[in-house]
């Protein structure tokens, strides 16, 4: 890949240039650990860190050039790209500078609050079952076919995304799945992206940290449906595939002008699942659509996972794939890391890790464990630092509505004190006080799950909820391994 600046400053009428326009571009990057010979730094202008600090940094690694928005200072072989927002500048030209690499693939893009994940992977097996190369971009991981790349965030950066779409070209993947988070359409990081089918699974409170309103939130993940535009010359047949059971679906819809496709269980839709049975070890019902009846017999479980499942139906359908290869790429589908994940040691009682870190999330693996559980349900779950707080007495009452026993523990408290999180969690642990339950407080996550475990009794179901496939604590000053799932196994073997 190599452009050259005088190509790249096209993109931007705005750009002021210092230095010499004819030197070429190889790589673009917004760290400058990474900064090489050939490579553009763009310095962003954070609310907690500036890129504009780090700019020595990156002309010593050997950065051929710099993108602004400040003066700066640089050697005579540095070349300065000045703009008005570097931001807005990057939108533009990081697709250019990667040839626009979404135009050369079919992308689909799924939104929501809970649900993204196991959507992403439900759609990538049909797609392998039907004999296509796939990526795949979400929160736990990125792949590239069956090669695994670690991530930062749910959606990558816009620089990031571009170069990781344009590897999949290079490779060629004929599917990219994405996660698209709201925070990635409000802060442009999707730019330049030309989707094919975007998928909406639900919208519940989460993110008001950073949205402040609901309705902003919702605006966001609209946002997505918008990016959906008219049928091009290179890529027909764009579809938006939307919950009919969730209110918000109505604002996904409204922005779409691609084909509309609904999916639901209580309201009159395109794909309807009927006579819905949720066991232990999974789920049977019916998908009724205009191609008839499919009966689909799942290795997941939970009403949420049938909607996810008709999410991934859907989108299939839309990209043209047989209903038959679609029903066995369900019904052969396992699981999702972190997500309802059965922790099984030997022992005469469930353990779940789930990552439901919201309380629409919360609520929906409670509910299922409550259809599976032969006796008590035990709750382990906190609610993360730096993050929406009004959501934490929301949860705490949860799980004392759904929870027999309640333990509330640090999930990744970050910058803020893990006692003054649980403090917050409190209110409605006690709110939701009723009938005798009762709960505790054990700061330390280990303590609490072992303390889950020493209780539990056969046929309790315990759930350990919030953090899912993570590896890692964050924590105020530094980042811990660990592991739930390893946790909760290591602990069940010492107590045998």
């Amino acid at each position: 890949m190599s452009k050259s600046i005088c190509d790249l400053i096209l993109q931007v009428p705005q750009a002021e240039v210092r230095g010499n326009k004819e030197q070429h571009i190889t790589t673009m990057t917004q760290d400058s650990r990474t900064a090489v010979p050939g490579a553009l730094f763009v310095a962003f202008s954070g609310t907690k860190v500036d890129g504009h600090d780090y700019i020595a940094a990156a002309c010593q690694k050997g950065a051929t050039a710099v993108l602004v928005e400040k003066e700066v200072s640089v050697g005579p072989d540095v070349t300065v790209i000045k703009v008005p927002d570097t931001r807005k500048a990057v939108q533009v030209m990081a697709p250019y500078f990667y040839d626009y690499p979404s135009r050369k693939l079919r992308l689909i893009g799924v939104t929501g609050t809970n649900g993204k994940t196991t959507t992403t992977h439900l759609v990538r097996a049909i797609l392998m079952k039907a004999g296509f190369s796939t990526g795949v971009i979400g929160t736990i991981h990125s792949l590239i076919g069956d090669r695994v790349l670690p991530v930062k965030n749910t959606t990558p950066d816009v620089i990031e995304l571009q170069s990781l779409l344009a590897g999949m070209v290079a490779e060629g993947v004929e599917y990219a799945i994405m996660e698209v988070s709201s925070h990635a359409l409000a802060l442009g990081r999707v730019a330049g992206c030309e989707f094919d089918v975007a998928g909406f699974t639900n919208l519940t409170r989460d993110h008001l940290d950073f949205h402040v309103t609901f309705d902003n939130y919702c605006k966001s993940k609209a946002e997505l449906f918008k990016l959906l535009v008219a049928d091009t010359s290179a890529k027909k047949g764009k579809a938006a595939v939307v919950n009919a059971d969730d209110a918000a679906g109505k604002v996904m819809l409204a922005s779409s002008c691609a084909r509309n496709i609904t999916y639901g269980v209580r309201q009159q839709a395109d794909f309807l699942a009927q006579d819905i049975q949720v066991r232990a070890d999974g789920a049977k019902f019916k998908v009724v659509g205009q191609f008839g009846t499919v009966p689909l017999e799942l290795k997941l479980t939970g009403v949420f996972n049938v909607y996810n499942v008709l999410a991934a139906f859907g989108i299939a359908w839309a990209e043209g794939i047989a209903v038959e290869t679609i029903k066995q790429a369900l019904e052969s589908f396992k699981s999702v890391p972190g997500r309802f994940e059965l922790v099984d040691a030997g022992q005469p009682y469930a353990v779940i890790v789930d990552y439901a870190h919201t309380p629409d999330g919360l609520e929906n693996i409670l509910k299922t464990a409550r259809q599976i559980a032969n006796n008590r349900i035990i709750v382990v779950f906190g609610c993360g630092g730096d993050r929406d707080r009004t959501k934490r007495p929301i949860m705490g009452k949860l799980a004392m509505d759904y929870g027999d026993v309640v333990i509330a523990t640090s999930d990744n408290p970050r910058s803020e004190e893990p006692a003054g999180i649980l403090h917050e969690i409190e209110v409605g642990l006690h709110e939701g006080q009723t009938g005798g339950k009762d709960y505790e407080i054990i700061i330390d996550r280990k303590e609490a799950i072992a303390r889950a475990i020493a209780i539990a009794q056969k046929g309790d179901v315990v759930i350990i909820a919030g953090k899912g496939h993570e590896t890692y604590q964050i924590l105020k000053d530094k980042t811990i391994d660990f592991d739930d799932r390893e946790i909760a196994r290591q602990i069940i073997g010492e107590m045998r």
